[in-house]
């Protein structure tokens, strides 16, 4: 038996789906070896859980050992003239940029909000606004070290084992835990960001002007209105932006200060957004979330228009931090993340046969994502040459069914096009459709190195059951 005391409900960052686990918060290597050799000898499955930030279940299992590596948050090392760094899996990415950015330096890659950990952003191998330039987090981890499920630790590096480092990051924590990783950071010589803000009037116009914009500027994302019909399918709003130049900020040690980069506290200097999600929360139905959209694509089409101007570099890139606890919005059913991957030439049916089924089924998405993708080398890549479209829903206790049924609907014409699925936010996917994405024998070389580094499978997510382990023991 567990100890009891140990036992608690555990849920995804969206609170659609979770479950009580048996929750361990260890802070050494040391300390680790010993839950493994405890999870060998009771014979229990171990979830592994960064800050538990994706949407689904993919850092959790029900009845399970949940090993929380929140507490591993230490930088270990820093070469502050090279960039290189070497922290612990529960570093999150606000650590990382504010330990770094004082010396002149920025993650390459970082997510729509700072809370992931590096650990977890490794596991799921992460992608941001700027994928087109830069690729994955993963493709800027130099090395990593590695605790198997017999309580062995490996360093694994690019160069030597290029075969196993592609394999264990993006592979949701089946292989290993990694327990140090090295990161390269990307030089940047200001604080800010220049920022172009433009209007699109639909989806070709949107997947054409990103297109456009991919090779221009470092960033680029879309925000689509779910709600908008026919002729207006997929409008929405793009936000481009780019690093300054050496020499453009005339004071840019100023802008690498922390405080300058930190969301601010209130809106309008007046309201605290500790309490902006309760002010939103009557709106979020879909009457509310239409005025919204529509609201916020006339003020963007009307006093953004073709705006250029600076900001943080925080400000840009975590968006998701801005209000915070926005997800209680969503209580008491939260919510789910449908991101799909889908080819280039693909993108535009694809995408607005997505939009019409959510619209048809009455449940038009609360808020759409696009971005440029390109593709990478890691063994579960979920990258292609084309675009992602992430779709937010809510989750209503007597819509739950409907709604899983629908994702269904979004996700065959991903599959019958080429496509793929980000796990880190998925909650639903039926395993047939996202184990269909891969078409090279991926799976089957997971699966051997599954058997090799972890025979008796002991680590086991409810996303991976679900997806890749329900026939295994």
């Amino acid at each position: 038996m567990l100890p009891s005391e140990r036992l608690e409900w555990v849920e995804g960052w969206g609170m659609a789906v979770g479950g009580a686990g048996y929750v361990y918060r260890p802070t050494t290597i040391e300390a680790l070896q010993e839950i493994l050799a405890l999870a060998r000898r009771k014979s229990v499955p171990i979830a592994l859980r960064g800050s538990g930030q994706s949407y689904g279940d993919a850092a959790l299992r029900p009845e399970s050992i949940v090993l929380d590596l929140s507490r591993m948050n230490r930088v270990l090392e820093w070469d502050p003239g090279k960039g290189v760094i070497d922290v612990e899996p529960g570093l999150t990415v606000s650590g990382l940029w504010r330990y770094a950015l004082g010396d002149g330096w920025w993650p390459p890659v970082v997510t729509g909000t700072m809370q992931p950990s590096i650990g977890g952003c490794l596991g799921m191998n992460v992608h941001g606004k700027n994928n087109w330039q830069r690729g994955t987090l993963g493709e800027h981890c130099k090395e990593f070290d590695l605790l198997l499920a017999n309580g062995e630790v490996r360093t694994v590096d690019r160069a030597s084992e290029s075969d196993l480092f592609h394999a264990v990051i993006g592979s949701f924590g089946q292989l290993g835990i990694v327990t140090r990783a090295r990161l390269q950071l990307k030089r940047v010589h200001s604080g800010l960001v220049e920022v172009k803000a433009e209007s699109v009037p639909n989806l070709k116009a949107m997947l054409e002007k990103v297109d456009q914009a991919k090779d221009e500027w470092e960033y680029v994302v879309g925000w689509i209105d779910g709600f908008a019909k026919g002729r207006k399918l997929g409008r929405g709003l793009l936000h481009y932006a780019r690093h300054l130049e050496l020499g453009e900020d005339p004071v840019p040690a100023q802008g690498f200060r922390a405080e300058i980069q930190d969301v601010p506290d209130t809106l309008f200097g007046v309201v605290p957004k500790t309490i902006m999600w309760r002010l939103i929360k009557p709106w979020s139905n879909r009457p509310g979330m239409r005025l919204i959209n529509l609201a916020k694509f006339l003020m963007g089409s009307t006093l953004q228009e073709g705006a250029c101007y600076r900001q943080s570099l925080a400000a840009f890139s975590f968006l998701l931090d801005y209000v915070p606890s926005w997800k209680r919005i969503y209580e008491p059913g939260g919510l789910i993340q449908h991101q799909s991957m889908v080819p280039y030439g693909a993108a535009e049916e694809v995408f607005s046969r997505q939009l019409e089924l959510s619209q048809r089924a009455g449940s038009p998405s609360f808020l759409v994502v696009l971005k440029r993708h390109r593709p990478d080398d890691f063994l579960l890549s979920h990258a292609v040459d084309g675009y992602s479209m992430a779709m937010d829903f809510p989750v209503y206790a007597s819509r739950k069914d409907r709604l899983w049924k629908l994702v269904r609907q979004l996700a065959e014409p991903v599959v019958a096009a080429g496509g793929r699925f980000y796990p880190a936010k998925d909650a639903a996917i039926p395993a047939d459709l996202y184990r269909a994405t891969f078409t090279h024998g991926e799976l089957d070389r997971l699966c051997e190195l599954k058997t090799t580094l972890d025979p008796d499978h002991l680590l086991r997510s409810a996303f991976a059951d679900r997806m890749l382990w329900a026939s295994d023991p």
